[in-house]
């Protein structure tokens, strides 16, 4: 029997307690916490979508996560960049609707955030997103290019899935908690399942990251918050984005985990062939998950390629105070 986020008991649960810790770890200046807040966007079958709203005025990054995740993977970033922004729960993850057809692939994303994201971010310079949400902005770019201004593609390429390729539990990092329980009878359990795939990262940035990502169902378990577990779903084979790669015309940036076995080189090099002007960027000492890894060099990198690009207007470019 799966668990929806409905059936779950969250009452002890403040989702923005944690931002002042992140900041901490990361020593970025914390004066008080943040504008920052959760809401809900609807697409025309009613379904919704939740993401964060950070800062005020109107939003000039778009923030997709991975699969797995939810948007709180990208609060070290936000809280770095200062920017306003908005980090979305893709569908099935987060705080977001479940589909009954359980197709949660880039191509489906990209059409949800089709309908949302002229409603609230029409103007963003940049779309970030990391595996999934990386898979997600390419078919967005390819599709959409007016909501996609700049793409920022990070550790994934359409052949990232390949069949044929293997890793091993570790160099999958906490992907590989996909493929195992659904949930576990206490919340330090499933806390230390992901701490003992997270190398690159303190035991308690884990732990603050698997309460976003965790529920508690009215049986008393720890339930996964994504719907990523039974049943018969789509295809997920981004092997055919390829194409899309080939249709993204605006600028775009590549930025790899120095230490992540996801992309490997000839994957780097038939991105460049089917996109020559792509930007390609390696952050040592992250893995697949740059932004929570190395999150003030994926900063950097943003701020660069989003804000300093020739393409933008000069209100893009200006640097935020």
């Amino acid at each position: 029997m799966s668990t929806r986020p409905e059936d779950t008991l969250d009452e002890d649960y403040d989702e923005f307690a944690f931002l002042e810790d992140v900041a901490a770890e990361w020593s970025i200046p914390w004066r008080d916490r943040p504008a920052v807040e959760r809401r809900t966007a609807e697409i025309a079958n009613g379904q919704k979508v939740s993401y964060l709203a950070w800062g005020d005025g109107e939003p000039e990054l778009v923030f997709l996560h991975g699969g797995g995740q939810n948007a709180h993977t990208w609060d070290a970033v936000n809280l770095g960049l200062g920017r306003p922004a908005i980090a979305v729960d893709l569908p099935g993850h987060g705080h977001s609707d479940w589909r009954a057809d359980k197709d949660y692939t880039p191509w489906v994303n990209a059409e949800t955030l089709g309908e949302i994201l002229p409603e609230i971010a029409p103007d963003a310079a940049a779309v970030v997103g990391m595996s999934l949400g990386g898979a997600t902005t390419i078919a967005l770019a390819a599709s959409r290019p007016d909501l996609a201004r700049t793409a920022v593609i990070v550790d994934v390429t359409p052949q990232v899935n390949d069949p044929n390729r293997t890793m091993s539990l570790m160099d999958r990092g906490t992907v590989a908690l996909i493929g195992g329980a659904p949930s576990y009878d206490s919340f330090e359990a499933m806390a230390e399942a992901a701490v003992a795939l997270s190398p690159y990262r303190p035991a308690d940035s884990v732990r603050r990251g698997v309460r976003h990502n965790a529920m508690k169902t009215q049986e008393g378990a720890w339930a996964w918050r994504y719907d990523l577990f039974g049943g018969p779903r789509p295809s997920n084979d981004f092997i055919r984005l390829w194409p899309e790669v080939d249709r993204i015309q605006q600028p775009a940036m590549l930025v790899l985990g120095g230490l992540s076995k996801y992309v490997l080189p000839q994957d780097v090099e038939e991105m460049v062939r089917r996109k020559p002007d792509l930007q390609v960027e390696s952050v040592d000492g992250a893995g697949h998950a740059v932004q929570s890894d190395q999150p003030l060099e994926l900063i950097r990198l943003i701020e660069d390629f989003a804000f300093g690009h020739p393409s933008l207007d000069n209100a893009s470019r200006a640097p935020h105070s």
